[in-house]
């Protein structure tokens, strides 16, 4: 490795832990991490993706590290243009979705345009659902028609990353709703789905 590969591979593994300034919110400050860039062109290929592709209830329940946090979350609600569009299409291109991490270490909001996350609840919760490592949460406005279409992408393109990275996932619609009264979200919003995601079992 030459010494402008290791500086890059530095700064990398850097920001995969880098905490950003806190950021107001009702009640104090919120603690906001950057996440690192997925390697997008790394990965199994997408016909195997597809072929993998499967619901795993054999969760585990260690917490998913940074960096494939990252990925997932990239995979979810990244953006993947110099012009701010998603990895997934929205209609209209309202982008009015929103993704959460319930983690071991607090609930966070995935911010796509930094991609990073912001700390919105401290405290365990993933008892509040199934206990499994990492429970991501897919939250729109309860009055758009097209809000289930929007969180099945995200949620598949989550599924496909998971084929991708040996992951077990499974999408529920059970105790999705466990966090709404806690979760900063936009009156007239809802959780629609959960996604469960962890190393298998």
């Amino acid at each position: 490795m030459n010494r402008r590969d290791f500086l890059c591979a530095g700064a990398t593994v850097a920001a995969a832990a880098m905490v950003l300034p806190g950021l107001a919110f009702a009640g104090g400050e919120r603690t906001t991490v950057a996440l690192q860039r997925p390697d997008t062109a790394g990965g199994k290929p997408l016909m195997t993706c597809l072929a993998e592709r499967r619901t795993n209830r054999d969760l585990g329940r260690e917490d998913v590290d940074l960096p494939t946090l990252g990925a997932l979350l990239w995979a979810a609600w990244g953006i993947n243009r110099e012009n701010g569009r998603h990895v997934v299409p929205t209609a209209m291109n309202k982008q009015q979705v929103a993704v959460y991490a319930v983690r071991g270490d607090g609930v966070w909001e995935y911010l796509p345009k930094e991609h990073a996350i912001a700390r919105v609840l401290e405290g365990d919760r993933r008892s509040l659902f199934d206990g499994s490592g990492l429970v991501l949460l897919y939250a729109a406005p309860r009055e758009d028609r097209f809000a289930g279409m929007h969180v099945g992408s995200m949620y598949q393109n989550v599924g496909l990353c998971c084929a991708s990275t040996g992951l077990a996932n499974c999408v529920k619609f059970q105790k999705r709703d466990a966090l709404d009264s806690e979760l900063p979200l936009p009156k007239g919003w809802m959780t629609y789905i959960s996604q469960s995601v962890a190393r298998p079992r």
